[in-house]
């Protein structure tokens, strides 16, 4: 089938090269049954792809289901996925079956795949390897026809070396895969893609279809679009249903843009809002470096390394100052005189662990915030469903 056809049928706007080559990979592999990783940032559109897969595959008259595995509790993600017998769990008052089996012959599209748990996981990859699975509570092993479709915008492979996703299971899903660019990279597509938007939004709320200057246009393709299309379509609705003029100048759009950002240099983080989330390994060194500098800073106090004055704005910042005012030789009333010269070099053990220094700084953040998880992961960076799953992980009592 030819691209621009697909295009047309899937209502896909484009025609970068990343995105032709990603489609071109899609209707390559959707006749087959092999499973395919689908990755890209959040709000690139990956979901639209699982169902170019299915439409043109033999399955495509067969029911087709996309479940969100980060939507879903750990406590019952097997029994969605996999069904349970009556009385398997509290709450369980009869059968019930699991999408893998209503699905049989159809596709499921498993959306934040690098969400599962580990042990949903070992279940995941015997439905990959034997076409099979077990419902909770039950021994009888049943058998299923299900193509399976994964989307990430985590690296897996990353989660595959820290031991929160098993290799066995990235490569088996990871058969086929493709990569969706983010809409920065597309900078072709954006006047196209928000002038459809602004149409079909113009014809939905019966108004007259906005245009942008040539100034309101500039700003347009120098915004990042860290949200990618989900973020443009979001704004394309806004300054179509708030704006009074037709015509929409640079200082009217510039304040639907959030905080008023349209640089074009490079984001922080790939896939990530980077003013809201930022990945677990740049949380890490985070926690890491302001560690080190807070140890730093109190090693060159102890060994009189700096000037008095930056050593009372140090002790004050650690909380340090009463404690020295109050360090005196035994029988004398004058403060103790340290000499750098003639003290041997005290070393100070830091932990090395990520484990145990990422879980102080979500401590510390919690008991900053008042244990308001929303306030803690944006000081922290991270999302608040991360920061959800990381106190239950590392039991954090708040």
């Amino acid at each position: 089938m030819e691209l621009q056809s697909v295009k047309q049928r899937f209502g896909i706007i484009g025609n970068s090269p990343g995105l032709n080559h990603a489609l071109s990979i899609a209707i390559q592999v959707a006749p087959t049954d092999l499973s395919t990783l689908i990755t890209g940032e959040s709000g690139v559109g990956k979901e639209v792809f699982s169902h170019i897969i299915h439409g043109l595959s033999p399955r495509k008259h067969n029911p087709f289901i996309a479940v969100n595995c980060g939507a879903i509790p750990e406590g019952t993600i097997d029994s969605e996925l996999f069904g349970h017998e009556k009385g398997s769990f509290t709450g369980a008052h009869e059968s019930r079956k699991g999408y893998f089996e209503t699905v049989n012959g159809g596709t499921i599209f498993l959306d934040e795949i690098g969400e599962l748990p580990l042990g949903t996981q070992a279940r995941l990859l015997r439905v990959l390897e034997a076409q099979e699975f077990i419902r909770v509570g039950s021994s009888k092993v049943q058998k299923t026809d299900v193509r399976v479709i994964a989307a990430t915008n985590v690296n897996l492979l990353e989660r595959v070396q820290v031991g929160r996703f098993r290799e066995d299971v990235y490569y088996r899903l990871s058969t086929v895969p493709i990569t969706v660019p983010p809409l920065r990279e597309r900078k072709d597509d954006i006047p196209v893609l928000f002038r459809k938007f602004c149409i079909d939004f113009a014809e939905k709320y019966k108004r007259l279809p906005i245009q942008l200057d040539e100034e309101a246009r500039n700003l347009l393709a120098l915004y990042t679009w860290p949200g990618n299309v989900r973020e443009l379509k979001n704004i394309a609705e806004q300054v179509s249903v708030l704006t009074r003029e037709k015509l929409v100048t640079a200082a009217e759009f510039q304040e639907f843009i959030p905080n008023g950002q349209q640089s074009s240099l490079p984001m922080l983080t790939a896939g990530h809002n980077h003013t809201a989330e930022f990945s677990e390994r740049e949380l890490l060194y985070k926690v890491l470096f302001d560690m080190r500098n807070d140890i730093n800073d109190l090693k060159k106090v102890v060994y009189g390394l700096v000037p008095v004055e930056d050593q009372e704005r140090t002790d004050t910042r650690h909380g340090l100052a009463d404690h020295y005012s109050e360090m005196k030789p035994r029988g004398s009333d004058q403060p103790m005189v340290i000499d750098s010269k003639k003290v041997s070099p005290i070393v100070i053990e830091e932990s090395l662990s990520l484990m145990d220094n990422e879980k102080e700084m979500i401590q510390r953040a919690l008991k900053k915030h008042r244990g308001k998880r929303k306030d803690a992961a944006r000081d922290l960076g991270i999302s608040e469903r991360t920061l959800y799953r990381k106190i239950k992980e590392y039991k954090i009592v708040e």
